[in-house]
């Protein structure tokens, strides 16, 4: 059986290998500069929740094999952390997820991911997210996230609603 729920502080282990796993795919598109090992550390993670990163999990026959984490930010939702496990990408994971998350959202939700990462942005424009003009997305990206300035530089922000700018 398949379902969809909060994560549990027991399952750092797993949601971090799903992360890490799934990350590989970004290798050779994010920044050299920006690219580390692990790509999420524990600390980190620890790091997102205590930021109230609320991590959600897709379970199939009672094994994670999805997670996304969403973030209030004032007056947003951030997704953040959007993985699929290799071997069960493409079977409709990250959308029942981010369809889950948005069916529970009544704010404006954004997404920032890298600007070379194609298939994430092909993704989330086919789940109803709009790509923002670069300079609202350094805008977004310095109100709402706490990054460095050259992942700004090297970074998209889709939103869903679209953001009606000027």
């Amino acid at each position: 059986m398949n379902s969809i729920r909060p994560c549990r502080d027991d399952e750092r282990s797993a949601v971090l290998a799903i992360i890490n796993a799934a990350a590989e795919a970004y290798r050779d598109t994010i920044p050299a500069d920006r690219w580390h090992e692990p790509y999420m550390p524990l600390h980190e993670l620890e790091s997102e929740i205590a930021a109230g990163v609320e991590f959600w999990g897709y379970e199939a026959d009672g094994v994670l094999t999805g997670v996304m984490g969403i973030q209030p930010v004032g007056d947003v939702i951030l997704v953040r952390h959007a993985y699929v496990a290799p071997g069960h990408q493409g079977l409709g994971i990250g959308t029942a997820l981010l369809n889950h998350l948005r069916n529970g959202c009544a704010h404006q939700m954004l997404v920032g991911t890298w600007a070379a990462a194609e298939w994430a942005i092909r993704f989330y424009q086919r789940h109803g997210f709009a790509m923002v003009s670069p300079a609202l997305k350094s805008q977004l990206l310095r109100t709402y996230w706490t990054i460095p300035e050259r992942q700004i530089e090297t970074s998209v922000v889709l939103a869903n609603p679209a953001f009606p700018e000027a």
